[in-house]
């Protein structure tokens, strides 16, 4: 049988509960992470895209500690983007200043909408604990 945890960080309890999913299943060393979106404990989407993506990097980072990993860990990430060519200059940014450089397979896409009206990125990646 398989080793499978559900991750659930603590400021993540009320998205868990009104969106009925896992932020991260972990199954052994490697962590499944859901896609982490720009928003407040609270749900609310931060309008500033500069803030939002560094709340999205937050709330990944938040996922991975939870699940025993860290961004070094993070093997694949995908990125989808609302208005990506508009943003991601700013993105770019927030994530060089966050996020290891050239340390993972990544992927952007840029998609019309994302769950909720406002958000303009959503990351989703799969880590790999040492």
């Amino acid at each position: 049988m398989t080793d499978r945890q559900i991750i659930v960080p603590d400021s993540m309890t009320l998205l868990c509960e009104q969106a009925g999913y896992a932020p991260a299943i972990k199954v052994g060393k490697t962590l499944y992470c859901a896609g982490q979106v720009g928003r407040t404990p609270e749900l609310a989407v931060i309008e500033d895209p500069e803030q939002q993506f560094l709340a999205a990097w937050e709330n990944l980072r938040l996922v991975l500690q939870a699940g025993g990993c860290a961004f070094a860990d993070v093997v694949e990430m995908t990125t989808y983007h609302v208005d990506m060519h508009r943003h991601m200059p700013t993105f770019r940014r927030v994530k060089d200043a966050v996020f290891p450089r050239g340390t993972c397979a990544w992927t952007c896409i840029g998609v019309a909408e994302l769950a909720r009206p406002g958000l303009l990125v959503e990351i989703k990646c799969v880590a790999v604990a040492r």
